[in-house]
């Protein structure tokens, strides 16, 4: 994991504790909320409780529109199609909306395109099937706000649209019957996050005259899944939703979802918002990334218990599938980044490759967010003359609005603020490449952030905090675990967990006391720090069973040297990228950046006394006496000895070379660069 900003949350002790102990809540599940923004006691009320109402579906705009046309298809006995997405989010959002037109009648059927050779949204080849099937009104969910000229055809063919969407819409609606999206401009309903399922579920209840609780009551698993995996703010109106979808899969789970958590290995285990984003939502999405999310949405439909588990099996070997081509893209794209400092460095990641699978490049651009700490955009070339591209973010830089500057070079784009997807041509791919770094190096610096609620004591993680930290279930978008943390910890000792020591438990001091703690994913070999080092911990607490007993459990997220400073690194990072793209930099930051002979020294006797150094940059400037200002200088030092050849640098460790090579620094064209002299 990169690393990150550490940034604490500022909270108001006293009107927190004010407002628990006159209306009776629990007063750190209070404090907690107050440091999230949630301050006022009917704020407070309404989210410990969850009894909010949902608001009128009507307040949407144009539901009205949508209802009396789908009304009259209705009476008419015209043939209706749902047009979904194959991601989960479209995948619930079009089961739902099935169903329930089933369930009154309607001559139904439902359209998902395949991701691999289709793509997002509508199409007109979509539309002629549907056409010669005697469809005649398509009603979108997930997907149509800027479909504007295939809205169009549909009208040619003298078939009727009805839109349902979340996205935000473009400078023009397309011209449809309804177009039903809480984003639009002219939109005055007081919840706008809902995902895509969550506006066909708000259809669905103005479809039976606003009554929200009894589709809920229809639907609510499905709807709680699709807002869970389409990370949507868990508050409000899909604090509902999850709320009650996650009471239905723990209590009745219809036989599709109790098919997947069996083929999952989960039974028996309890169903948090946790559990459907990691167990479930993965491989309702894989079906639609492996293959066609065909069989996800009848795994929904179904109610014959040998059919779901038939099901269920092929979307856990969809998700399997998906895992291991997901880590050799992942794997490529690393390796192509490494070997090219005009990606690595660049303000935004940007990295392609020949027949990379489309479906799941989403994902190796999550995963190169958190490697690289920066934006990332991984673009998979298909044969042909087309790549399509998909990019996640971090705070502080709008894919939606860094694609809008670059559109000239885009066939098409969509998506949000931290996720979004698009196709390119292949030779625009270059262009799109140098125009999205342009529009980043024009914002202020923009780096990885941590959230962290408050600060804790270990002293009081027992079972009665994790109580309190239940309150606050269900956990998701804008409403993440509580994520605490310990300073000024002394590290005493690490042990690898498992059979494969891909996990740690690390144990630590603080005033006296020693607790542990479990690192998952984190291995001792990558692990730089040793017993001794003083740190903090970034963690989250849990409770654990074990034969029949209950206790709370740390889980650490994030670690770094309690001396660190974030504003310092980073400045210091964004110094150092800079240099390594060939940047044009003043003098003060040639002197900031540039090593002494003296630091030279001390940084190759580290790594020669070393032998093996996994630590980073910033963690050797702390062995030697430097601060982490000092990151940069040392991170350059370390590129000069490498090109060399007086050290190596592999699979992120450095090592003294095995060599009796005598080199200039002066020789480096790094250093060079920089304007060092012996």
């Amino acid at each position: 994991m990169g690393r990150k900003f550490w940034r604490v949350s500022s909270c108001d002790k006293k009107q927190a504790a004010d407002i628990a102990g006159e209306y009776g809540y629990d007063e750190f599940a209070v404090l907690l909320l107050n440091s999230r923004g949630i301050k006022e006691p009917s704020q407070v009320e309404e989210f410990l409780s969850c009894r909010q109402e949902f608001s009128d579906p009507f307040l949407i705009k144009d539901m009205d529109k949508a209802v009396n046309r789908i009304n009259k298809a209705l009476d008419a006995g015209e043939k209706i199609a749902v047009y979904g997405d194959y991601d989960a989010d479209g995948v619930t959002a079009t089961s739902l909306l099935y169903m329930y037109l089933e369930a009154v009648g309607a001559d139904v059927t439902y359209y998902i395109p395949s991701r691999l050779s289709e793509g997002y949204g509508l199409h007109r080849e979509a539309v002629d099937r549907l056409c010669g099937q005697g469809v005649k009104l398509i009603i979108t969910v997930d997907n149509g706000i800027n479909s504007v000229k295939e809205t169009e055809y549909i009208k040619a063919k003298g078939m009727d649209i009805v839109i349902t969407d979340h996205h935000q819409p473009g400078e023009k609606l397309p011209e449809a019957a309804a177009v039903v999206d809480p984003h639009r401009a002219d939109d005055k309903c007081p919840f706008k996050d809902l995902a895509g399922v969550g506006v066909a579920f708000k259809l669905a209840a103005a479809l039976e005259g606003g009554d929200c609780l009894g589709i809920l009551e229809d639907f609510g698993d499905i709807a709680a899944i699709g807002t869970i995996a389409d990370v949507v703010p868990l508050k409000g109106e899909n604090r509902m939703i999850a709320v009650k979808g996650a009471e239905m899969i723990n209590n009745s789970p219809r036989q599709g979802i109790k098919a997947l958590i069996a083929a999952a290995s989960m039974e028996g285990k309890y169903f948090s918002s946790t559990n459907i984003a990691f167990a479930i939502a993965p491989r309702i999405n894989a079906a639609g990334r492996i293959d066609t999310a065909e069989a996800a949405a009848e795994l929904f439909m179904t109610d014959d218990e040998e059919r779901a588990a038939e099901l269920a099996a092929r979307l856990d070997e969809y998700n399997t599938v998906r895992q291991e081509t997901e880590a050799d893209i992942f794997a490529e794209a690393v390796k192509i980044i490494e070997e090219n400092d005009k990606i690595k460095y660049a303000p935004v990641i940007t990295v392609d490759g020949e027949g990379w699978h489309s479906g799941v490049i989403g994902i190796v651009a999550s995963k190169l967010v958190e490697r690289y700490g920066k934006p990332a955009v991984v673009i998979a070339r298909e044969p042909g003359e087309y790549a399509k591209g998909s990019c996640r973010s971090i705070e502080g830089f709008s894919l939606f609005d860094a694609l809008s500057a670059s559109s000239e070079f885009l066939v098409k784009f969509g998506g949000h603020t931290l996720a979004a997807g698009f196709t390119v041509k292949k030779e625009s791919i270059d262009a799109l490449r140098e125009s999205l770094n342009n529009y980043a190096s024009r914002l202020p610096e923009f780096y990885p952030v941590l959230k962290l609620d408050c600060k804790i004591n270990p002293l009081y993680i027992n079972m009665g905090l994790v109580e309190s930290l239940e309150l606050l279930e269900p956990f998701g978008a804008e409403n993440p675990q509580p994520l605490f943390g310990i300073y000024a910890v002394t590290l005493k000792g690490i042990k690898p967990l498992g059979l494969s020591g891909k996990h740690l438990r690390v144990m630590f001091e603080k005033a006296g006391n020693v607790y542990s703690g479990v690192y998952f994913g984190m291995s001792r070999e990558n692990f730089p720090y040793e017993p001794g080092d003083r740190l903090d911990l970034a963690v989250t607490v849990d409770k654990n069973e074990f034969r029949g007993e209950v206790k709370p459990a740390i889980y650490i997220r994030d670690v770094k040297n309690s001396d660190f400073s974030d504003e310092d690194y980073f400045k210091s990072l964004y110094l150092y990228n800079k240099i390594k793209r060939r940047d044009r930099i003043d003098k003060e930051e040639r002197i900031a950046a540039c090593p002494t002979r003296n630091t030279a020294a001390r940084v190759f006797r580290y790594i020669k006394n070393s032998g093996a150094c996994r630590k980073s940059p910033e963690q050797i400037a702390l062995k030697i006496g430097m601060t982490s200002r000092d990151a940069c200088r040392v991170k350059v030092i370390l590129d000069a000895f490498v090109e060399l050849g007086l050290i190596k640098y592999e699979n992120r460790c450095y090592f003294p070379s095995k060599t009796d090579k005598k080199a200039k620094l002066s020789d480096s064209e790094l250093l060079s660069f920089l304007g060092y002299n012996e």
